[in-house]
């Protein structure tokens, strides 16, 4: 499971299957120097997006697999 604390790095890393869903919601710059050390939490809030929404939408791809 995928929590809003989580570092979006370690996130991509464990769960390489997420990207897209970053993607759809606009976080397309995982390669930024923030995706190293911010939160999925925070790099929701800098982007606008509705933390829960996109959490739920990653632990659904991750629990299908």
């Amino acid at each position: 499971m995928v929590t809003k604390d989580m570092i979006i790095k370690d996130i991509v890393d464990k769960y390489p299957q997420t990207l897209p869903v970053f993607g759809q919601f606009g976080m397309g710059c995982l390669g930024c120097s923030g995706a190293l050390f911010e939160s999925l939490e925070q790099g929701a809030l800098a982007h606008g997006i509705d933390v829960e929404v996109m959490l739920n939408a990653i632990n659904k791809l991750v629990q299908k697999q």
